[in-house]
């Protein structure tokens, strides 16, 4: 007996450091961020076998195989229907250097740069978003696209579920595309079952399957915001449908404060088009958005950036462009700060050649480990001279950064590693002066309702918090 424990217990420490082995050959060879590199180690050594099934689950993108195919096959016909359609902008941008790094990335890599639009709101309040959206809807007279990580019901989104059954019913072709995790209740809900009876198109994006959990990585999101109706006007920012008096009250962080962009002409066929690449992948079905012919002189210029896994890391190079080409102010709205080691760089040299960076986050965040992780990075932000903003109005859940008032990019992209290498995301890059001045306007009006936070009272926190914070800075990588 005694040499039958014997053999099981070598036989386990083998396999044991067999598996450990190879996980560690693995994540070295894949040759990432030394931080994420060395966060997975971290997490293999401490919890041995656990971190092993971790990182096996978690470690690597890997949208499975049918996802990954389409979309390769789908690069090409997408990228001659955009220059084809789309005429790029051949004249000077507002927004001097700052607007001309964005669009010599965008042509670059994507073939396209800036695009026309008319109209543009910055809408702020749910009350304000929500009605624009059920007067647009109820004009819609052939198509309405929407995309969406959380659809909660309550409140308004029953109105807005109401007005997209009456389109359907009126004629109008609805599509649906919401992620399966951030919407999970949704999908067994009475409200989902009632759009798919009147005809309503609705799917899951990056449905969540354990027995699919070895092919293809789980916690990937589709995390972009997105309606679109009759390819003529378009909405995206950083809020998703949920009404706020009615979403997470027993997190006990306030109602949560978001803004949207309603914009008309060619960049909602543009905004139309990153839909269709999304509900392509999904359901292999390509339905190209159609586009009136221009009228008049441009008035206005965008750009549209989107990023996920397969689709290049886009945002985060605009945003890393945006930052070291700023002379005078950067002014950053998020939630969940948890910066690359390379954003976390660029910011601190900003601020240490005299940019003004001004960092607005919530008081009070949903997230613990996020709000410990981003807490980690004050001592070096404070020392470089970021100012940093505490909103004290709820959970400021927009999403936003302005710099030297010339450039805005504003969408649905969190300031973390997450947002930029595992989210499908997307984000608008603004240079018209007046839509810049809007955003200034909206981002003044946090910083109101924010105390700024000093770094002698900051140095006076408790050393169990220190500890904290350190032990997520080390995790921050994987978060």
């Amino acid at each position: 007996m005694d040499y039958l424990h014997s053999i099981i217990g070598w036989t386990s420490a083998g396999l044991y450091w067999l598996v450990t082995a190879a996980v560690t050959v693995r994540i070295i060879a894949l040759r990432r961020p030394v931080s994420v590199t060395l966060a997975w180690l971290l997490v293999i050594y401490i919890v041995p076998i656990l971190g092993a099934a971790l990182y096996i689950l978690f470690g690597e993108l890997n949208l499975g195989r049918k996802r990954a195919n389409r979309a390769s096959e789908m690069v090409e016909p997408y990228l001659t229907n955009l220059t084809t359609q789309f005429q790029d902008n051949s004249g000077p941008l507002p927004g001097g250097e700052l607007s001309l790094a964005v669009n010599r990335l965008m042509t670059t890599q994507v073939g396209i740069g800036a695009l026309n639009y008319g109209d543009l709101a910055v809408l702020r309040t749910p009350q304000q978003i929500f009605e624009r959206m059920l007067e647009d809807i109820r004009q819609a007279r052939q198509s309405i696209v929407l995309e969406t990580y959380i659809w909660h019901p309550g409140g308004y989104v029953e109105l807005l579920t109401e007005e997209l059954i009456n389109a359907c019913r009126r004629g109008v072709t609805v599509k649906l595309l919401i992620d399966h995790a951030g919407s999970r209740s949704f999908f067994r809900s009475a409200s989902c079952r009632a759009m798919r009876d009147a005809g309503i198109q609705v799917v899951a994006a990056l449905p969540v399957r354990l027995y699919r959990t070895l092919v293809q990585r789980i916690d990937l999101r589709m995390h972009r915001k997105l309606l679109v109706i009759d390819d003529q006007i378009a909405y995206t920012g950083s809020m998703n449908i949920a009404d706020p008096a009615y979403f997470k009250r027993e997190a006990q962080v306030g109602q949560w404060i978001d803004m949207m962009l309603r914009l008309e002409g060619e960049a909602a066929a543009g905004l139309a088009k990153v839909f269709a690449w999304d509900w392509e992948v999904e359901t292999g079905e390509r339905v190209f958005p159609s586009m009136d012919e221009a009228r008049g002189e441009p008035r206005h210029w965008l750009s549209i950036i989107p990023s996920g896994p397969g689709l290049g890391d886009l945002i985060n190079q605009t945003v890393l462009a945006s930052i070291y080409r700023a002379n005078h102010s950067i002014v950053i709205s998020t939630p969940y700060f948890v910066p690359s080691e390379y954003v976390l760089a660029a910011l601190c040299q900003a601020a240490s050649r005299g940019v003004r960076v001004k960092l607005l986050l919530p008081r009070k965040n949903d997230s613990l480990m996020v709000g410990w992780a981003s807490r980690s990075y004050f001592d070096v932000l404070l020392e470089s001279g970021v100012e940093i903003l505490l909103f004290d109005g709820g959970l400021l859940h927009t999403k936003a950064m302005l710099m030297d008032d010339q450039l805005a990019l504003v969408g649905s992209v969190n300031l973390d590693i997450r947002s930029f290498q595992l989210n499908f995301e997307l984000t608008v890059a603004l240079f018209a002066p007046d839509s810049c001045l809007e955003v200034r306007d909206l981002l003044a009006s946090y910083e109101e309702a924010s105390e700024q936070l000093q770094p002698e009272r900051w140095a006076q926190r408790s050393k169990p918090a220190r500890v904290v914070e350190r032990l997520m800075f080390f995790m921050s990588p994987l978060l």
